[in-house]
C-alpha cells in the first residue's frame, strides 16, 4: 500500500505542474462535429460531439455489457455514473478529459473526472471501476490496478480525478465561457479568426496559380512564374514531367518583384472532352514587350501533358511598361473565357486623357469576355452576343466590365451547397496605387472608377467629379496601413469546413495578412474579419501547422470546393521558396464520410514524386535553414513491456465478458524544439526539431514526455498543453517509474506579431540571428547546464564515448562535435574526408542522420539536430564538404548516407548543422 501511495503521489505532483489549455478535440486528434443523425445512446452530444451512430452504439453494448452483472438496485444507483463515463468519448472535449490532445503522448483509458464527482462515484459504485476497465487488460491485470484504490476514497480520486476544475468531468460541460461559442471559428481577444493550415506542396518557384480540370481526377495544375505547369496527384505526388513547359517563351526575370512571366493557366470547362488549356504570359518580340493569351491541346499520348506544337495565339496586347500586367484568366459558368487586363503600368495610369483604364477603345485595365468554343476552323475566337459594347461606337466588343487598375486574382462562386445564393458572382481583387485596396464584384458593363477612384477615394478629382462616371462600388477596401497589394481570393464552399461556407477569403502580397470578408444576407454589406493562425491548442492536430511564409501569391480551390493558398518566402521567379497551403478550421468538422471523394484513375507517364512536408505537424516541428522547404523523415519507436501474471478476478457474482486478446503498449519518446527568428531581410521561418509520433492508442503508463510546442514593391512597380498523468496506477505487486514533465509550451510568433503571445516563454533577439534562451525548458532543449539540480536532465549528463586511440590514423568519414561551451555531445557537426576536417551543411539534415553521427561516438541517439549554425558557425577557412544529407539510420557514416558530392553545396556557414547527442 506503501508503493501505491507514494506513486500516486508522484502522479498527483505531475498533474498540479499541467498548464491547461483545453481546446475541442476528439480521440482521433480531429476537431468535433455534428453527427450527421442524431445519436441513440449519448443523446446530449448530438449537436455537436466526437461520435456518429457507429460510436454511439458501441458505447451502448459495452454499457449493457457491463450493467448485466447488476441486479436492478445496482443498475439504478450505478449505471448513472457508468454512462456518462462512457459517454464522455462523444464529448467534444474528449480529448482533453482522456489527455490525448499530443498524438504523440499516452491517453488515458477512462476520461478524468471532477473530485467531488469522484467522491460521490467512489461512495455509490466503488467497484465498478473493474469493470470500465476489463476490456483494455486482463482480468488479473485489472484486479491488481483497481483493488487497492477500490477501499481508499483518496486514492481511489487521486487515481480518477483531474486537478483542472474547469475542465473535468462534469464542470467542463457547465463551464458558460467554454461552451460559449463551442464549434464556432475561434477569435483571438482582438477579433482575429484563428485557423489553421495544411503544407500541401513546396520547394516551387513563384507559384501564380492552381487549378482543377473538374474531371472526377481531382487532379490540381500548379504555374510557376518561370514557365512550369506540373501535375500533382489528390495524394500529393507531382509528376515528374511537366504539363506544360513554357520557359525558352516566357518574359521574366530572376528579380523579386518582377511582375512579368507566366501568370495564370485555365483549363476548358469540358476539358475531359475538349481538352484545351489557355495561357496568360508575357513575351518580348523586337523589344516590344506584350500579353499573349495562348491555347494548347492535351497531348493525344500522355493525359498529364499538352502538346507543345499545338500553341495557338488567342490575343495578344501591346504593355507599355513592366507592371501592371494583369494576369488572371477563369471560366464562367456561363462557358466564356474571361481576361483580366492591367491598365498598362507606371503610376497614376497617364496614357490619354482619361488613362487607359476609362477608354473603351483599348484592351488595357479592363475585363474582356470572349468565346473560344468552335474555333478549330475559324477565327481564334468570337464575341458573345450580349457583351455589353458590343453596339458601342469606338468600342472594343469584348469588353465585358472596364475602369479597373491591376486585377490579381479572380474567383467565381460556386453557390451555397443548399441554396446555391450566390452562385456565378465573379470576384476580384483590385491592386491600388498608393492608398487603398479593393475588392470588387464584377458585373456586365460595369465600371470601376480607376483613374477616378481608387477604393472609395478620389485619385483625379476632375475625373471623379465628372458626372458621367457611375462607377460601380467595391464591396470592401482597406488602407495600406493594413496592406499595399491585394491577392484576391474565394468563397469558400466546401465540405470539410461548415463554419466557413459563405466566407471570402483573400489576402495581400506585400503585408503577408490574411483577411476574410463576410455578407450580411439582409443589408448586403460585408464584414471584415483578420484571420490569424491558432495559438497554443488551437492547430495542435496532425498535420496541421500555424506559419506561413509571407508573399501570398494566389488563392485557389480544388475539385471539392475546400480553399488553399500560394506563398512564397522569396518572390523571385527563380527562388524555390514557393509553399501551398490548405485553410483548415479547427474548430469544427465535417461529420466522417460526408465529404468523401474517390477520384478517378489517371494513366500516370513518367514518376512521381512524393510529397515531404517542410513541417508535418504542429506537434512534431523541425529546423528550418532556408527559405526553400526542407524535408526530414520521422520515425515511430514502439515498445512491449510484459504483463503481470493472470489471476482470476474477485470481483463480482458472475464472470464479465472480456475481451480474449490483451493489447501492446505503443510508447513514443519526443522532443521538439521551436526557435522563432526574425532576420530583416527575409520572410521568418519557424524553426523546429524533428521528432517522433505513433498514431495508435497507446496503453497508459505513468511517464508524460518532454513538451514544446516579409518586403518587395507591390503590383504598382517591381517589386500549454496538459500532459502526463495516465489512468493507470501500479499495484502494490508492481512498479512503473515516473518520468517528471517539463511544463510550458515554446512560443508562437506569428510573423505579424513582433512580440511573444506567451508570458511564460520570452524570447529577446540580441542580433539578426542570434536568441537569448530566457526560459529553464528553452535551456535544457539547447543541451545548457542548469544551476538548480531540481531542473537536471539526461541530456546535461556527460557521456563516456568510444573514442579513437592516439596516434591512429583518422579514416574517412569520422566525425567530432565542436561547440563554444566545452560540453561533450553537442556542437556543429564536422566530418573528415580527404585528409580535412569540414562541416555539414543542413539541408535536409534530419535527426535520423543525427544519430547516425551520435552513434559514431558512442552515444544511443541524437536527441535534436540544432539549425542555423545555433550550435557555432566555423571559420570561412572551414570547407563545407557535405550538402543535402538524407540517411535512413542504417549506416555508419554520413558518406554512406544519400547526399550531394563531397565539396558541393549550395549553403554558406550559416547553415552549419548541429547535434546534440543522448544515451
Amino acid at each position: 500500500m506503501g508503493l501505491c501511495s507514494v506513486l500516486l503521489l508522484g502522479l498527483l505532483s505531475l498533474l498540479q505542474s499541467w498548464q491547461s489549455s483545453c481546446h475541442p478535440q476528439c480521440l482521433d486528434y480531429k476537431p468535433p462535429f455534428g453527427p450527421r443523425q442524431p445519436l441513440v445512446f449519448c443523446k446530449e452530444y448530438s449537436k455537436f460531439g466526437c461520435c456518429d451512430l457507429d460510436k454511439d452504439e458501441a458505447i451502448s453494448v459495452k454499457f449493457h455489457n457491463i450493467m448485466a452483472s447488476f441486479d436492478h438496485s445496482g443498475f439504478v444507483t450505478c449505471g448513472k455514473y457508468i454512462r456518462s463515463i462512457l459517454c464522455q468519448e462523444c464529448s467534444p472535449y474528449a480529448a482533453h478529459l482522456f489527455d490525448a490532445e499530443d498524438a504523440n503522448t499516452a491517453m488515458r483509458l477512462l476520461p478524468g473526472l471532477c473530485k467531488d464527482y469522484c467522491l460521490d462515484y467512489w461512495q455509490q459504485c466503488r467497484y465498478t471501476l473493474s469493470l470500465l476497465l476489463e476490456d483494455q487488460r486482463n482480468a488479473q491485470q485489472v484486479y491488481n490496478m483497481t483493488s487497492a484504490l477500490e477501499e481508499d476514497s483518496k486514492l481511489f480520486c487521486d487515481f480518477l480525478e483531474l486537478k483542472d476544475r474547469q475542465y473535468c468531468y462534469p464542470n467542463v460541460l457547465s463551464n458558460e465561457e467554454l461552451n460559449a461559442n463551442l464549434g464556432s471559428v475561434r477569435e483571438d481577444p482582438k477579433g482575429c479568426l484563428e485557423l489553421c493550415l495544411e503544407e500541401v506542396a513546396n520547394g516551387l518557384r513563384n507559384p501564380v496559380a492552381m487549378i482543377h480540370a473538374d474531371d472526377g481526377s481531382h487532379r490540381f495544375f500548379v504555374a510557376e512564374q518561370l514557365g512550369y505547369v506540373w501535375v500533382y496527384l489528390p495524394n500529393g505526388s507531382r509528376i515528374d514531367r511537366p504539363f506544360l513547359n513554357l520557359t525558352e517563351a516566357v518574359l521574366t526575370s530572376p528579380w523579386a518583384g518582377d511582375e512579368r512571366g507566366f501568370l495564370c493557366i485555365a483549363l476548358h470547362p469540358r476539358f475531359s472532352t475538349v481538352k484545351k488549356a489557355y495561357v496568360y504570359y508575357s513575351v518580348s518580340e523586337k523589344k516590344e514587350e506584350k500579353i499573349r493569351i495562348s491555347e494548347f491541346t492535351l497531348s493525344v499520348h500522355d493525359d498529364n501533358q499538352l502538346d507543345h506544337s499545338s500553341e495557338r495565339t488567342i490575343l495578344e496586347v501591346v504593355e507599355p511598361a513592366s507592371n501592371h500586367n494583369g494576369g488572371q484568366l477563369l471560366f464562367g459558368h456561363d462557358g466564356y473565357l474571361y481576361i483580366f487586363i492591367g491598365d498598362g503600368g507606371r503610376a497614376g495610369d497617364p496614357f490619354g486623357k482619361f488613362g487607359n483604364s476609362q477608354n473603351k477603345s483599348t484592351l488595357l485595365g479592363k475585363v474582356l469576355r470572349i468565346d473560344v468554343d468552335n474555333n478549330d476552323d475559324g477565327a481564334p475566337y468570337s464575341i458573345p452576343s450580349d457583351n455589353p459594347f458590343v453596339r458601342e461606337k469606338h468600342s472594343r466588343p469584348e469588353i465585358y466590365a472596364y475602369g479597373v487598375r491591376n486585377m490579381w486574382r479572380c474567383s467565381i462562386d460556386r453557390g451555397d451547397p443548399m441554396t446555391r445564393s450566390g452562385r456565378g458572382r465573379m470576384f476580384c481583387g483590385d491592386v491600388g496605387q498608393n492608398k487603398y485596396e479593393e475588392v470588387d464584384i464584377i458585373e456586365k458593363g460595369g465600371n470601376y472608377g480607376w483613374r477616378a477612384k481608387e477604393g472609395f477615394s478620389c485619385y483625379d478629382r476632375k475625373l471623379c467629379q465628372n458626372s458621367s462616371l457611375d462607377d460601380i462600388l467595391p464591396i470592401f477596401a482597406y488602407p495600406h496601413k493594413l496592406g499595399k497589394s491585394v491577392t484576391g481570393g474565394y468563397i469558400y464552399r466546401g465540405c470539410q469546413m461548415p463554419n466557413l461556407n459563405g466566407l471570402y477569403i483573400f489576402g495581400d502580397f506585400m503585408s503577408g495578412r490574411l483577411m476574410s470578408l463576410k455578407e450580411n444576407a439582409l443589408t448586403g454589406e460585408w464584414q471584415y474579419n483578420e484571420i490569424c493562425m491558432g495559438r497554443g491548442q488551437t492547430c495542435r492536430f496532425p498535420k496541421l501547422i500555424d506559419s506561413y511564409y509571407k508573399y501570398i501569391i494566389s488563392f485557389a480551390e480544388d475539385e471539392a470546393g475546400e480553399l488553399y493558398f500560394l506563398a512564397t518566402g522569396s518572390p523571385s521567379a527563380t527562388a524555390r521558396a514557393g509553399v501551398i497551403y490548405k485553410v483548415v478550421d479547427p474548430s469544427r468538422r465535417a461529420p466522417p464520410g460526408k465529404c468523401s471523394v474517390k477520384p478517378s484513375p489517371v494513366k500516370i507517364k513518367g514518376k512521381l514524386i512524393h510529397f515531404h512536408p517542410k513541417e508535418e505537424f504542429v506537434i512534431d516541428k523541425k529546423l528550418t535553414t532556408t527559405p526553400v522547404p526542407t524535408t526530414t523523415t520521422r520515425t515511430t519507436t514502439t515498445t512491449r513491456r510484459p504483463l503481470p501474471p493472470l489471476k482470476p478476478p474477485i470481483f463480482k457474482p458472475t464472470p464479465p465478458r472480456r475481451k480474449s486478446k490483451s493489447t501492446t503498449t505503443p510508447t513514443t519518446t519526443r522532443a521538439q524544439t521551436k526557435i522563432p527568428t526574425r532576420n530583416p531581410t527575409s520572410t521568418p521561418v519557424p524553426t523546429t526539431v524533428a521528432s517522433s509520433t505513433t498514431p495508435e492508442r497507446p496503453l497508459p503508463t505513468l511517464t508524460s514526455p518532454v513538451r514544446t510546442t516579409a518586403q518587395a514593391s507591390d503590383r504598382a512597380g517591381p517589386s500549454t498543453t496538459r500532459g502526463g498523468g495516465m489512468l493507470t496506477t501500479p499495484s502494490p505487486r508492481t512498479s512503473v517509474p515516473i518520468s517528471t514533465p517539463l511544463s510550458g509550451t515554446s512560443p508562437r510568433l506569428p510573423y505579424w506579431n513582433p512580440k511573444p503571445t506567451s508570458t511564460l516563454h520570452k524570447t529577446t533577439r540580441t542580433s539578426t540571428n542570434s536568441i537569448q534562451i530566457s526560459t529553464r525548458e528553452d535551456k535544457v532543449r539547447l543541451g545548457e547546464k542548469l544551476t538548480n539540480t531540481r531542473e537536471s536532465n539526461r541530456i546535461h549528463k556527460k557521456h563516456r564515448r568510444k573514442g579513437r586511440k592516439r596516434g591512429k590514423k583518422l579514416r574517412a568519414g569520422s566525425v567530432r562535435l565542436i561547440g563554444p561551451d566545452g560540453l561533450s555531445g553537442r556542437g556543429r557537426v564536422e566530418i573528415y574526408i580527404r585528409g580535412e576536417w569540414g562541416s555539414v551543411c543542413d539541408d535536409l539534415f534530419s535527426r535520423t542522420a543525427g544519430t547516425v553521427v551520435c552513434k559514431q561516438l558512442g552515444y544511443n541517439s541524437a536527441l535534436a539536430v540544432m539549425k542555423r549554425a545555433i550550435l557555432g558557425a566555423a571559420d570561412d577557412n572551414v570547407k563545407i564538404l557535405l550538402d543535402n544529407v538524407e540517411c535512413t539510420g542504417t549506416e555508419d557514416s554520413l558518406l554512406e548516407c544519400k547526399r550531394s558530392k563531397v565539396g558541393v553545396h549550395n549553403c554558406s556557414h550559416k547553415e552549419d548543422v548541429g547535434v546534440i547527442c543522448g544515451n
